[in-house]
């Protein structure tokens, strides 16, 4: 797809033809992962959450100590028009901000820093009830005292990529990852809720990201009158539990069939509370 991806691209102010958005190979970025992005959807020609995934953005940035100079309202401005430009009604958008050419140490200290825009088309799907499977990674997320788990760093999405190959040589759609502590902590690239006699269980996010997804599933969810928990799961605490499901921009809500550890296979075949907050996030996003 992305070799053959036409049309514009938003880079450091300027909108350009994809095929000129080009970088250099000596890059901080490229080099030494100085580097954030975000996900973004588009729903009907517009744009989900873009201020919230925006700030998250600057902040991402900041994290790794360098500074998005664009404020987020230039940001939401360019990405509507960079849409309107492409002429695209569901897309996903990707911004991405990098550390440049202006010195190649390891520090990010006064280091340039380019921002860009691409998006694509996303085609957006129906609601898939049935579940998927999920095999307990070896691979961890880290301490928090060891990366910076808050950023949307692109750093971090190495030990996702080993993890989600890991789990597709398993024949398994993604893997549940555990933190440094041996807790339940979330996918590969979303994060994971449980049920357990009409309550909503999450991991709290203190060594991944909190997803803008996550957070807009717990809001669905209070006003649908759930309760919602988010606290400490161990794996054999999910023998309790009914229902389990996923979040995240680019699969949305996704409920999961069963989850495989090296000798225990825990199964949630109930879908009531996923079900509920499914058809609440449908109308926000496509019920125009």
């Amino acid at each position: 797809m992305f070799e053959k991806l036409k049309g514009w691209i938003w880079i450091n102010g300027e909108v350009i033809p994809c095929e000129e958005a080009n970088v250099h190979i000596i890059n901080h970025g490229l080099h030494y992962a100085s580097s954030v992005f975000e996900g973004i959807r588009v729903y009907g020609g517009k744009i989900f959450k873009a201020k919230e995934h925006f700030e998250r953005f600057k902040k991402s940035a900041n994290y790794l100590n360098f500074d998005v100079s664009f404020s987020v309202e230039t940001l939401m401005e360019q990405a509507q028009r960079l849409l309107e430009k492409n002429n695209l009604q569901d897309a996903y958008i990707r911004p991405i901000a990098w550390c440049g050419t202006r010195s190649m140490k390891v520090s990010t200290n006064h280091m340039d820093v380019n921002v860009a825009i691409a998006l694509w088309n996303w085609e957006t799907k129906p609601y898939a009830n049935e579940g998927i499977s999920l095999v307990v990674s070896s691979w961890r997320r880290p301490d928090p005292r060891s990366a910076p788990v808050h950023s949307k760093a692109a750093g971090l999405y190495m030990i996702s990529s080993l993890a989600k190959a890991e789990s597709e040589n398993k024949n398994f759609d993604d893997a549940l990852m555990l933190d440094c502590a041996g807790n339940v902590a979330e996918s590969t690239v979303s994060n994971v809720f449980f049920v357990k006699n009409g309550v909503l269980y999450t991991p709290i996010p203190d060594s991944f990201l909190n997803g803008i997804t996550r957070l807009t599933v717990i809001d669905i969810a209070k006003s649908l009158g759930i309760e919602v928990v988010e606290t400490t799961i161990l794996l054999s605490d999910m023998e309790n539990f009914q229902e389990c499901f996923l979040t995240g921009t680019a699969l949305e809500i996704r409920p999961v069939q069963k989850i495989t550890g090296e000798d225990h296979v825990w199964n949630f075949n109930e879908r009531t509370i996923v079900d509920k907050i499914w058809e609440k996030f449908h109308q926000m996003t496509r019920g125009f």
